[in-house]
């Protein structure tokens, strides 16, 4: 019988986006469901990055959606090393694989420019964000999807809360890109309660996971944003532990981790000025016990 090792990937920012390195062991607390683990594995990754990016590829917002994904997917593939993978998919009524893994950031870029014309009004978010992380489920090492998406969902098989239930059950890290910001902050009326819903769920998808999310308003953010994607997946730190908890019962476990001084107490971080600097951490919220022991 194998003991199954709960991981969880943790970045650490201080509220200017500047990521916290250096950090060790003794300066994490994690807890399940309100108990503390003993942190048996520790490390900061290095490893290639695979990321999956995610692209809404339908006629909503008057090809204006289309056209920020399109670009925005463009200047992310600036950010990837010679070792990295990645790979394109799109969605409107259905998913589909545009260009599979690979090295080679020029394959995506053609990829990138064939997605024109999209056929569908649909935009099938919650059936596409499942099916992009089942595949990945198998996938060794860090891995990511980044959406670029409205957040609108206008025909999915699956509802919200499913799509939110099998995000529970992943450890796969969704970092969201909003792309209809632009249009809706000029025509309110248009946008109304369905953008606020679908900024919503893009907040969801990425803080259940542990990703980021970012709405913005000018072109002229995007290089940083896709600086501040890739930038996460370079500077996690990387937890392990065995829980204390070793029922086989299928419910969903709440995972919290916290910095600490190694005197158990609050973490200081100071600036170069002496100043103490607030930070923000990002982890998943927890994860789906296994129904059954594992041999």
């Amino acid at each position: 019988m194998t003991v199954p090792v709960v991981n969880v990937d943790v970045v650490v920012t201080d509220n200017d986006g500047n990521y916290l390195n250096g950090l060790k062991k003794e300066n994490f607390r994690v807890s399940e469901d309100g108990v503390s683990q003993m942190i048996t594995n520790f490390g900061t990754t290095d490893a290639p990055i695979t990321v999956v990016l995610l692209l809404e590829f339908s006629q909503l917002g008057y090809g204006w959606f289309l056209y920020n994904a399109v670009n925005w997917a463009d200047v992310f593939l600036h950010q990837l090393k010679p070792n990295d993978w990645v790979a394109l998919e799109s969605f409107n009524m259905r998913s589909n694989v545009e260009v599979d893994f690979t090295h080679n950031p020029r394959e995506v870029e053609q990829g990138l420019v064939s997605l024109y014309f999209p056929p569908f009004h649909e935009s099938n978010l919650f059936d596409a964000l499942a099916d992009v992380t089942d595949r990945l489920q198998d996938v060794k090492g860090k891995k990511a999807v980044l959406v670029l998406a409205s957040g609108i969902d206008t025909f999915s098989r699956l509802t919200l809360d499913k799509t939110i239930a099998k995000l529970k059950q992943t450890d796969v890290t969704v970092y969201c890109v909003g792309v209809a910001e632009q249009l809706f902050v000029r025509t309110i009326s248009n946008g109304g309660l369905t953008y606020l819903q679908a900024q919503n769920q893009l907040k969801s998808f990425a803080e259940m996971t542990g990703g980021r999310v970012w709405f913005p308003r000018f072109d002229g953010e995007i290089p940083g944003i896709m600086a501040d994607v890739a930038g996460s997946l370079r500077n996690e730190y990387s937890l392990g532990y065995i829980p204390i908890n070793q029922k086989n019962d299928g419910k969903y476990r709440k995972i919290k981790v916290e910095l600490v001084a190694p005197d158990g107490g609050p973490l200081t971080v100071l600036d170069q000025k002496g100043k103490k600097r607030k930070f923000q951490v990002y982890a998943r919220q927890g994860y789906t016990a296994p129904t059954s022991t594992v041999n």
